[in-house]
């Protein structure tokens, strides 16, 4: 039960994501300013929702939610790496388009975190 809680959960969080940020037309920016390699700019939103999709219907798995850790863990590696820089040179995350568009900080890599956690009871 639980698992299914955070499959979804985290599912719906993905697809929000990924259309928050193709409805964002700041988005390609705000990502290589994260340091993203401009050819996967174009594909991280399309992935996020298919994989969203994935764990909200519960297909192929355990995978997607394996997947989302992946993912989660490339992006905490970019917040991680950003969070280096003095807080008045980081960029804006955009992890949720314009919804999130506050300079990258602590909290960007706790929310990131708490979304592993709920990758990770979705495998069970």
């Amino acid at each position: 039960m639980i698992g299914t809680v955070a499959r979804v959960v985290l599912g719906v969080l993905f697809l929000a994501s990924g259309a928050l940020k193709l409805r964002d037309p700041s988005w390609p920016g705000a990502a290589q300013a994260m340091g993203a390699p401009r050819w996967s700019v174009w594909f991280i939103a399309p992935a996020e929702i298919v994989l969203g999709a994935g764990l909200a219907a519960g297909l192929a798995e355990p995978w997607p939610a394996w997947l989302a850790l992946g993912l989660l863990a490339a992006f905490s590696a970019a917040l991680a790496r950003v969070l280096r820089q003095p807080a008045s040179e980081r960029p804006a995350c955009a992890c949720f388009g314009r919804w999130s568009a506050k300079p990258v900080g602590a909290g960007s890599l706790l929310r990131n975190g708490g979304l592993a956690v709920l990758a990770v009871a979705a495998l069970f």
